[in-house]
């Protein structure tokens, strides 16, 4: 194994990998950064080889299999092509690539070279978003609140791309329907990007989803929440907890839940079993296992593709609005 990029995020992969090694199911080999001075230092505190390029380290281990690609977005098509024609499977930082022609670049790639290449969207991995989907049925309404306090990381991207793409992903997921309706408003507060956003979508299905995303926030909110029949789920991804209120057939619908009556007396509350986990390690070890199998991976290229050309849509709808309003002339 090896990491590209080790800056705030891509050394919590080398520590995931390093966890990996100690517990003998991987090696990690190198880590990758033009930084050498921080290279060196994640090497040092993971005991691998620090390399300033992929090529530099494509020539030292040949013998590499498998690498996360944690560059900025802009970085992702260089780095993952020079990865996939050397043969090496790739796990891409999410969002999957800046436009929709390059993350068709990277599908005809990993096609091409039959590797195997998945897209980081560690919500997936979440254990409360693993124990909701056997729950799913219909969902017809979302409220989703994604808060930060400001940091300089990623500011490469906006908001839409950096924090909200990973609940646009599980929604997707949770729907499985296409888009009919967008409507969003947005603005740059302390970056020359979007930094909040609040958006509401209408499927094709009917269901209508609202988004909230900031990186300017007092406070870290990770919370999603939805309605479908005779159910009310309430998901909070930092807790890894996920709460069913259900009524009528719904509340002896079969699951495996233990349930109790709440305040009214006509509807059950119910807590399912989550087993606590860091995504981040799921996430990294169902890569591992479709390396090891040559196998589909949870979280597709398609699936990151079908991300991106949502909150690029939603961007554009953004920058509509802006210019109908007339602020935010600056943004791009």
């Amino acid at each position: 194994m090896a990491v590209i990029g080790v800056g705030a995020f891509g050394r919590n992969h080398a520590r995931v990998y390093r966890q990996l090694e100690q517990a003998g199911s991987a090696r990690l080999a190198g880590v990758v950064d033009p930084d050498r001075a921080r290279a060196d230092a994640i090497a040092r505190q993971f005991a691998c080889q620090a390399f300033g390029s992929v090529d530099e380290m494509l020539a030292a281990h040949g013998e590499v299999q498998a690498a996360s690609v944690a560059v900025p977005t802009v970085l992702h098509l260089e780095v993952a092509r020079a990865l996939i024609e050397a043969g090496v499977d790739v796990l891409i930082e999410k969002p999957l690539a800046a436009t929709l022609g390059e993350a068709d670049e990277l599908l005809r790639l990993a096609s091409r070279y039959k590797r195997v290449a998945q897209v980081g969207h560690l919500e997936r991995f979440n254990p409360a978003v693993r124990a909701t989907l056997p729950l799913i049925n219909r969902p017809m309404f979302f409220e989703v609140h994604r808060l930060s306090v400001f940091s300089p990381r990623a500011l490469d991207v906006d908001v839409v791309l950096d924090l909200m793409i990973h609940d646009l992903d599980v929604v997707l997921t949770f729907v499985k329907s296409g888009v009919k309706e967008i409507r969003a408003v947005g603005l740059p507060i302390l970056s020359g990007k979007v930094d909040i956003a609040n958006v509401r979508i209408e499927f094709e299905s009917g269901c209508v989803a609202n988004f909230t995303a900031s990186r300017v926030s007092t406070e870290r909110v990770r919370k999603l929440r939805f309605f479908q029949p005779g159910q009310y789920i309430s998901i909070d991804y930092g807790r890894q907890d996920v709460l069913v209120f259900s009524v009528g057939s719904a509340a002896t619908s079969g699951t495996a839940m233990a349930s109790k009556p709440s305040v009214n007396p006509q509807i059950q509350m119910a807590k399912p079993p989550v087993t606590a986990e860091e995504p981040l390690l799921a996430e990294i070890s169902a890569f591992l296992q479709a390396v090891r199998d040559r196998s589909r991976p949870v979280v597709s290229l398609e699936d990151g593709r079908r991300a991106l050309e949502l909150g690029l849509a939603i961007l554009a709808e953004i920058t509509r609005h802006a210019g109908r309003i007339g602020v935010g002339k600056n943004q791009k």
